[in-house]
């Protein structure tokens, strides 16, 4: 089968292989280059007879040419384009089974899925593994991590061991960039990657646990993005939204992008002076974080009262009081609640909350990997939509395109952001590998003393707008001066945002885009990304290792237009405390820019049209 454009093929075959017969495997070249040699492809369930093999029954295929609208996204407006090929299997032998396999071609990468459907002789079954192979053709360069928020490093695939995250970016050579990964995972067990034996070049998933369920079944999807360079994989991470169901939400008016200031004072002065903060700087909306409700690890601590944790605040806090105070402001009101009283009280929070006028809650080290937390955990996410309340996963959680189905699912942690103190050279891997598989919160820290330690001002700046979030967390361990300082508990909170100038840059940034391009990057080294919201351009460059001059052509604004680009620039000579220079300049799409970007810094660039 080939996709659309007839770039990508791939070879399904169901033959001999060794001393086994019948095996189902597949490879797939992209522009004339094998990108996938041979890789097997199976399920083991448990009770089912050892077949001696499978034979095709059927083979369905269909084109799909179809365009769909994000409510929040990189991107206003998707395109959904694939030649689909489902395979009817059955296996030969005395015990006759079923099982189906669908393929999708696209433009963007190849995707597949097993489908178990109903049959008399099976009903309830345990997936005990899932055998997927990525068989490449060699010893590639990758950045492999084994937890969410890990550390990235580079490797060789020959080395990379068992529990890898997934999605997985690959170099296949200067101009073929893979990256292997999940999509659709709603009811199943969470995969990861680990080595094939017997060879140093393939990888096969692994399953965090087995699987139960009854027939029908369909697994999520495994997926193979490609692109010819670094950026392009990230310009096609729509190709994980168009493996998942669409919007099952109705009206979808009352999801609502921004961003978001954490109050933690737990107070009612605290709260209302972050109000006044949120109207003056722009923001969206306010967070209350861990201890409003008691001690989040203690199992006695009751999420249906308002009951401040006295380790992390002495109060008072007065909470529906700066609900409505921030309502009659337009600005909505989040809450941290940590999983132990999710677990045990969901069903009883999401209406009071919603009675309350919570616009959303921080689901707070939740449970993942197992099928049991899976589904529990998406079906949370589906509670809570039914009671208009919006929802960011925390921890290990990482995203397989789901906020498609359910957008209320604004954004999820699954990285190592900016509360972990990471390296430059490590969030430049993140960027092109955690963020291919959905919105990442970083929790942006601008004032606080690790920014000077790892980057600079200008870069947290880029950061906001490179790392895409519905909800951007920003100033996570500042406070605005108006506001009481913190008392007691972990996690900062008390470095004064002082007036610094280009802050007017997080204060109009959007945070949900109509267009995204990847001018620059390089996996670890740098990246330079244009987001355009409307009429106007929103650029942000990230670098790391050395001082660079990389040049960014202007040719995506409209031609016949001048705009005003505002430059947000790193300069140590600059009396303020972030050493940031604020300028302006007329440009036009003819324009070409200079970025001089130190080691550890970047810049931040707004372009409007002038008027």
């Amino acid at each position: 089968m080939k996709s659309p454009d007839g770039q990508l093929v791939a070879q399904i075959d169901v033959n001999k292989n060794g001393s086994a017969t019948n095996l189902l495997n597949y490879s797939v070249t992209w522009k004339g280059r094998p990108v996938l040699a041979a890789s097997q492809l199976g399920l083991e369930i448990d009770g089912m007879v050892k077949a001696d093999g499978l034979r095709i029954v059927d083979v369905q295929t269909r084109t799909v040419d179809q365009t769909w609208k994000t409510v929040c996204g990189e991107r206003s407006e998707v395109r959904d384009h694939y030649n689909e090929a489902t395979l009817h299997l059955q296996t030969v032998g005395n015990s006759l089974y079923k099982l189906s396999i669908t393929f999708r071609a696209f433009d963007e990468g190849f995707a597949f899925r097993y489908t178990v459907p109903e049959q008399a002789n099976l009903k309830k079954f345990n997936i005990r593994r899932e055998r997927s192979e990525f068989r490449f053709t060699d010893d590639h360069k990758t950045w492999p991590v084994y937890n969410a928020q890990g550390d990235y490093q580079e490797a060789r695939l020959s080395e990379v061991k068992s529990g890898c995250e997934r999605p997985l970016t690959i170099q296949a050579d200067d101009d073929l960039f893979v990256a292997i990964g999940e999509a659709g995972l709603v009811d199943y067990a969470r995969m990861k990657f680990g080595p094939i034996e017997n060879t140093s070049t393939g990888l096969v998933s692994e399953l965090h646990s087995p699987v139960e369920a009854m027939l029908p079944l369909d697994t999520p999807w495994r997926f193979i993005l490609l692109a010819d360079r670094a950026g392009g994989l990230l310009e096609r991470n729509y190709m994980v939204l168009n493996l998942n169901e669409p919007c099952a939400i109705k009206d979808t008016s009352w999801i609502k992008p921004g961003k978001v200031i954490r109050e933690v004072t737990l107070t009612t002065d605290g709260g209302k002076a972050l109000v006044d903060f949120a109207v003056r700087r722009g923001l969206q909306y306010i967070h209350f974080d861990a201890g409003w409700y008691g001690h989040e690890y203690d199992d006695a601590s009751d999420a249906t009262t308002i009951t401040v944790d006295p380790k992390r605040s002495k109060g008072p806090l007065a909470l529906q009081e700066v609900i409505a105070y921030a309502k009659e402001r337009g600005i909505g009101v989040i809450v941290y609640v940590n999983r132990r009283a999710l677990e045990k009280q969901l069903d009883e929070i999401l209406p009071l909350y919603e009675s309350w006028g919570i616009a959303g809650v921080k689901y707070g080290f939740v449970n993942v990997g197992s099928q049991n937390w899976t589904t529990w955990l998406h079906d949370a996410i589906r509670k809570a939509a039914d009671h208009h309340l919006m929802v960011d996963v925390h921890d290990e959680y990482r995203p397989t395109g789901y906020e498609r189905t359910y957008p209320n699912l604004m954004t999820a942690e699954g990285i190592a952001g900016d509360e972990t103190s990471p390296e430059n050279s490590n969030t430049l891997t993140i960027l092109f590998s955690r963020l291919l598989c959905g919105p990442a919160d970083n929790t942006v820290c601008y004032f606080d003393a690790r920014v000077d330690r790892n980057a600079t001002h200008a870069y947290q700046l880029a950061k906001a707008l490179c790392i895409y979030s519905p909800w951007q967390y920003l100033y996570w361990y500042d406070r605005p001066a108006s506001a009481p300082s913190k008392t007691g508990g972990a996690g900062g909170g008390n470095q004064v945002i002082d007036e610094a100038p280009e802050l007017e840059f997080f204060d109009v940034l959007p945070t949900s885009w109509d267009e995204t391009r990847v001018i620059h990057g390089e996996i670890g080294k740098y990246a330079v990304i244009a987001r355009r919201h409307g009429d106007n351009w929103y650029v942000g460059a990230m670098n790391s290792g050395k001082d660079r001059t990389l040049s960014l052509p202007l040719d995506f604004l409209k031609p016949a237009t001048t705009y005003t680009a505002h430059r947000y620039i790193d300069d140590p000579t600059v009396d303020t405390r972030t050493k940031v220079r604020v300028t302006t300049t007329d440009v036009t799409n003819s324009s070409v820019i200079q970025l001089s970007l130190p080691a550890q810094g970047g810049e931040a660039i707004r372009i409007v049209p002038s008027t």
